[in-house]
């Protein structure tokens, strides 16, 4: 091999060996950075450690701190378990959280006496309780948390229409059944009274109407919000109503029987009639 040769190759060697060098502290000088700016893209979030009830109050060995990327942040998340589990007054959790999900603000209320009913009222509205049964409690599937219809059915002889049917309030939250007031229950049960959210004029008329009729609930789709059409149903609308095809009366089987004067014989499969009279 040439002495030429030789050198080139020791050149390309040392070059290639100085590129490598290079390009290896390069990549370790970029690491550090890469992490550094991974690290504060994300951002502390106090999560549920486990299942919590709702009405528990948030203790250390519930909650923990997970990372997420600060674009995802929650609306109302807490960063730090001290912001939860510090201060005079407890946080008490008015919605069950599952394991991992974030603690979020509208989740919590500042104390236990934030359970009542008044605390969950809409300002300007009021809990009036009506009597229910199976029947007008539409067999126990209002829960609260549905929206429903409120409907009185009374007598009205004054009109000449005997008893009719009017809507007292439309599309009313069902704060709760009998002493149940969690919107996360879904076992059907049969209530004696059941309380609503309503206007104060609602409510006025939802009183008054349990004194002069009865009064009964129809539960709503769940993202049904439409206005009824009819506020009022009387016994002539129901005389007007549509009503189900009757079913067809069975024709009778044709009388095969000869008619009077005449005697019918049959030999095989012909038949024949031959007339009676005092001639024959």
């Amino acid at each position: 091999m040439s002495r030429r040769t030789l050198v080139t190759l020791a050149v390309a060697l040392v070059l290639g060996l100085v590129a490598a060098f290079l390009a290896h502290a390069t990549l370790t000088s970029r690491v550090p950075a890469a992490g550094a700016r991974g690290t504060s893209d994300m951002t502390p979030v106090v999560v549920a450690a486990l299942s919590i009830e709702r009405g528990a109050v948030l203790k250390t060995p519930m909650l923990k701190v997970v990372q997420y990327p600060s674009t995802a942040v929650p609306t109302g998340a807490f960063r730090n378990v001290a912001a939860l589990t510090s201060g005079s007054a407890p946080r008490v959790v008015m919605r069950s959280l599952a394991a991992n999900e974030p603690v979020l603000a509208s989740k919590l209320n500042g104390g236990a006496a934030d359970l009542t009913l008044s605390g969950t009222l809409t300002p300007g509205f009021r809990a009036v309780s009506i009597r229910s049964d199976d029947v007008h409690g539409v067999a126990g599937f209002v829960l609260p948390g549905d929206r429903v219809d409120v409907l009185l059915t009374r007598s009205d002889a004054g009109a000449g229409e005997g008893s009719v049917t009017q809507v007292l309030a439309e599309n009313c939250l069902v704060l709760a059944v009998d002493q149940l007031s969690d919107p996360e229950t879904s076992k059907p049960q049969v209530a004696k009274t059941v309380t609503l959210e309503a206007t104060p004029e609602a409510a006025q008329a939802l009183s008054l109407a349990q004194a002069v009729g009865t009064v009964s609930l129809t539960l709503r789709q769940v993202s049904d919000t439409a206005a009824l059409a009819r506020k009022t149903t009387t016994m002539s609308d129901l005389a007007a109503a549509p009503r189900a095809p009757s079913k067809a009366r069975a024709t009778a089987p044709a009388d095969r029987r000869a008619p009077k004067g005449e005697v019918t014989v049959t030999r095989g499969v012909e038949t024949s009639r031959y007339a009676m009279g005092p001639g024959s």
